[in-house]
């Protein structure tokens, strides 16, 4: 069953947490505060946002129970995270997943968030959105193109919150033709290659399939997409979307290497879904918010993406 969170509203109160590194630059953290502040919402930061434990954001029980708290308190409305770093995977077994599927809301976040939204569809079927984060985008000064993409999309509003392609800053490149629906999954490779196995990766038969990453090498993208392939991924999906690969480049230029278009097409040959790669999704300045969960048609002929539900309610 899928749940769709209600839509969000002028006025709402926001709840942000840190479940996985805290921000790297408090005064960033505070312009992006600032920012949902002028956009008419009210602000709750959760108790261990800033906390410091390594390169995590408190202890795990810590970062657990501030996300725990924000889907239990009923004047919280949605929740944003306020960057990724590393962390998430930690605490998926300390989530009340029974409180989130009593409370859907909005819960926005991308990179290492991507194990908490595979967590939660799998065990509550909960719509969520890889999309900007407070003291990432918010706090930069988020770009004209991704807070047109973002904000409609959360309150079902705007001619085109329903194309994921409207105004896309390019083109992105057709790989293998065809038409195919189904709910977007994916989101972080390197993350989302972690969790396959384990009681928190979601069913993906029938999925459109959605991978972006970051400082990864080609040799690193080649082993985890090689290991969703193994673990047969690819042949139960519909479609697949490749997103941003950034920072990709090998490390020592001197050492034999493929290119991250090598590495695709090769281990794609064999697909006969539709297949785009260098789609406006990832660590990006520049990209859509793509809800995790939603339904979706992927036509190469058109070259659009189109959501096919509202992903609110």
């Amino acid at each position: 069953m899928v749940l769709y969170p209600p839509q969000l509203k002028a006025g709402a109160t926001v709840g942000i947490v840190s479940p996985s590194s805290p921000p790297s630059d408090e005064k960033k953290f505070q312009t992006g505060l600032d920012y949902l502040q002028q956009k008419g919402f009210k602000v709750v930061v959760g108790e261990h946002c800033l906390s410091r434990y390594g390169y995590l954001a408190g202890l795990d029980v810590e970062r657990a129970e501030d996300l725990n708290q924000m889907f239990r308190n009923p004047e919280i409305d949605a929740i944003i995270c306020s960057r990724g770093g590393y962390g998430a995977p930690r605490i998926l077994h300390l989530i009340d997943y029974e409180a989130i599927k009593a409370n859907p809301k909005i819960f926005v976040g991308y990179s290492d968030i991507t194990a908490l939204q595979q967590a939660i569809y799998a065990k509550t079927g909960l719509v969520t959105f890889s999309g900007p984060m407070v003291a990432v985008e918010m706090g930069r000064g988020i770009e004209s193109f991704t807070e047109k993409q973002f904000w409609p999309l959360l309150t079902n509003d705007g001619p085109d919150y329903l194309s994921l392609n409207s105004t896309a800053p390019y083109d992105f490149d057709i790989l293998k033709p065809g038409i195919a629906e189904g709910r977007l999954m994916g989101g972080c490779l390197s993350v989302l290659a972690g969790i396959i196995g384990t009681p928190y990766m979601p069913e993906y038969r029938d999925t459109i399939l959605i991978l972006e990453d970051i400082d990864e090498e080609p040799y690193s993208i080649d082993r985890n997409l090689s290991h969703l392939k193994a673990a047969g991924i690819f042949e139960q999906v519909r479609g697949i979307i490749f997103g941003q690969f950034l920072d990709s480049e090998p490390e020592d230029p001197s050492k034999p290497s493929l290119t991250i278009e090598q590495v695709v097409g090769d281990l794609i040959a064999d697909l006969s879904i539709p297949v785009i790669m260098n789609y406006a999704y990832g660590h990006g300045m520049q990209k859509y918010t793509i809800p995790i969960g939603g339904k979706v048609r992927l036509n190469t002929h058109e070259k659009s993406i189109n959501l096919i539900e509202n992903v609110c309610c």
